[in-house]
């Protein structure tokens, strides 16, 4: 527990300092305020001075104008066309660009052979290219021979 703290206890040392002069606190504001600089005037504002007579609401809208315009310019300067093309959109582009450079034959070889993924030929002929006369790039084969394998179908009454 602390011991109580008594004023009384303690003596006063003597005043060593002098005495303020008179009347030194009544002059005290007026001798501050003439070491006050006074306001900077309107010549000697900087190039931006008539920046500061706008309100601030007005000041930041004018910031994030300049903000997005310089984002705007940056991008356009880059020349790059795909700038502003969706990630997925590019990639499908040359997704699409690649496989038109594969040859037809090698597709054709690729998903009939036993390394490619269990391609049926009807899903083949469910492409987009399907309505053009292909069948004869996708079935090798004498007409004969597709007759044979559509015979060997099994057909039912309903469907006809």
């Amino acid at each position: 527990m602390k011991t109580p703290f008594r004023l009384d206890e303690h003596p006063r040392r003597p005043q060593p300092l002098a005495p303020p002069p008179d009347a030194y606190f009544d002059k005290l504001p007026l001798r501050i305020m003439q070491r006050v600089q006074p306001a900077p005037q309107a010549e000697s504002l900087p190039a931006f001075g008539w920046l500061l007579a706008w309100p601030a609401p007005l000041r930041t809208a004018l910031a994030s104008v300049v903000v997005l315009l310089g984002f705007v310019g940056a991008f356009w300067l880059t020349n790059d066309p795909l700038t502003f093309s969706h990630p997925v959109a590019v990639q499908r582009a040359s997704a699409s660009q690649a496989l038109a450079a594969v040859p037809r034959a090698e597709l054709v070889q690729y998903l009939t052979s036993d390394a490619a993924p269990q391609v049926a030929l009807t899903d083949l002929a469910e492409t987009a290219v399907a309505d053009q006369d292909l069948t004869h790039v996708f079935l090798p084969g004498s007409p004969a021979d597709i007759q044979a394998a559509l015979d060997e179908q099994p057909t039912e009454d309903v469907y006809l």
